[in-house]
């Protein structure tokens, strides 16, 4: 068990130069990109002088050397600091931790349609081989993966929305139903202080974006969760089990769907920081005001330092869950290290 802690404080201190990579590489492609912050902010305003703008410009030390700029970066991420949003002159951690639970709401609740929906696919069409049911399951799975997420959004909403009116069309709750603010995710606030009216609100707004969101990731786990329990039901292990009279359910579960997780827990790792980090284009559909919604209005308007810390976010999201996704291998197989 030591072991184990020592294996994942080591994973953990290895983010630090993945992240200082990341940072570096942010910083360098968003100043090559096209168009520039002060242009595009006095553009809004009429009457501007190149004395106002060079004012501007030096007031958010764009006019220093490229180098010069690096160096102040790091070394306010080296005291914690992220910078302050060129657009809103706030806080970059502010203008994240204000966004960043709606998009953690998304994901664990398009996580949790994903799972519910593949992986009772994935065993029937796995029990049920060349049935008519695998291939109607295995067909409904490609077509969750093929789907475009803004073609699957758009299609949500003209049907469950402007035609069959059952769920809104955009938005996070219902203006005056916000529940009381505790940890930022609605349903879980909601809960906690017996807000019902909050709650079913909230699901409903959570429906159609959660529902987009986590098809392709259904459809995804529902065929590796087949074809793992495919290969494990072939396996001497579970053919003994059935021989000693095991109960097929017992045999499915127990000794099958256990082993059969583990290559599925590496697609649901990578999937999740997925579901964290590319969900923009749903955001943006459904005016989601999460952090990817955050992030597309920040890149039109050149935002520098708040792309850059959502970029760290995303990537730091990335290293984590693939750490956790290593760490329950561990747990179903303890034969496993990390």
């Amino acid at each position: 068990m030591r072991r184990t802690h020592v294996q994942i404080l080591e994973r953990v201190l290895a983010t630090v130069p993945i992240a200082l990579g990341v940072a570096i590489a942010v910083f360098v492609l968003m100043r090559l990109m096209p168009g520039d912050p002060v242009d595009i902010m006095m553009g809004e305003a009429g009457g501007v002088t190149q004395d106002d703008v060079d004012a501007l410009r030096a007031e958010l030390g764009l006019d220093r050397p490229l180098a010069s700029q690096l160096g102040a970066y790091l070394a306010g991420l080296a005291r914690g600091d992220l910078g302050r949003s060129i657009q809103s002159s706030r806080p970059v951690t502010d203008v994240i931790l204000e966004a960043l639970p709606a998009t953690i709401e998304l994901a664990l609740y398009s996580l949790v349609f994903a799972l519910a929906l593949a992986v009772p696919i994935g065993v029937i069409s796995a029990l049920r081989q060349r049935s008519i049911i695998d291939r109607a399951s295995m067909a409904g799975s490609f077509l969750g993966i093929s789907m475009p997420a803004f073609w699957l959004g758009l299609l949500g909403i003209i049907v469950f929305s402007l035609h069959l009116g059952w769920l809104p069309t955009s938005g996070r709750i219902t203006y005056g139903y916000e529940p009381e603010t505790i940890t930022g995710l609605f349903t879980v606030d909601a809960i906690l202080t017996g807000n019902i009216p909050a709650l079913v609100d909230s699901l409903k707004h959570l429906v159609l974006p959660a529902a987009t969101l986590g098809a392709g990731v259904a459809g995804v786990v529902a065929r590796v969760v087949r074809s793992s329990m495919l290969e494990v039901l072939r396996a001497d292990y579970v053919l003994f089990a059935r021989a000693k009279g095991v109960p097929e359910r017992s045999v499915t579960v127990r000794h099958a769907l256990r082993n059969a997780l583990i290559p599925t827990v590496t697609v649901v790792g990578l999937q999740v920081g997925t579901l964290l980090g590319g969900n923009m284009i749903v955001e943006t559909i459904f005016g989601w005001p999460g952090l990817g919604r955050v992030v597309v209005d920040a890149i039109f308007s050149r935002d520098y330092p708040l792309v850059q810390a959502a970029v760290m976010v995303y990537a730091l999201t990335f290293v984590l869950v693939n750490l956790a996704t290593d760490v329950l291998y561990t747990y179903l197989n303890p034969k496993m290290t990390l």
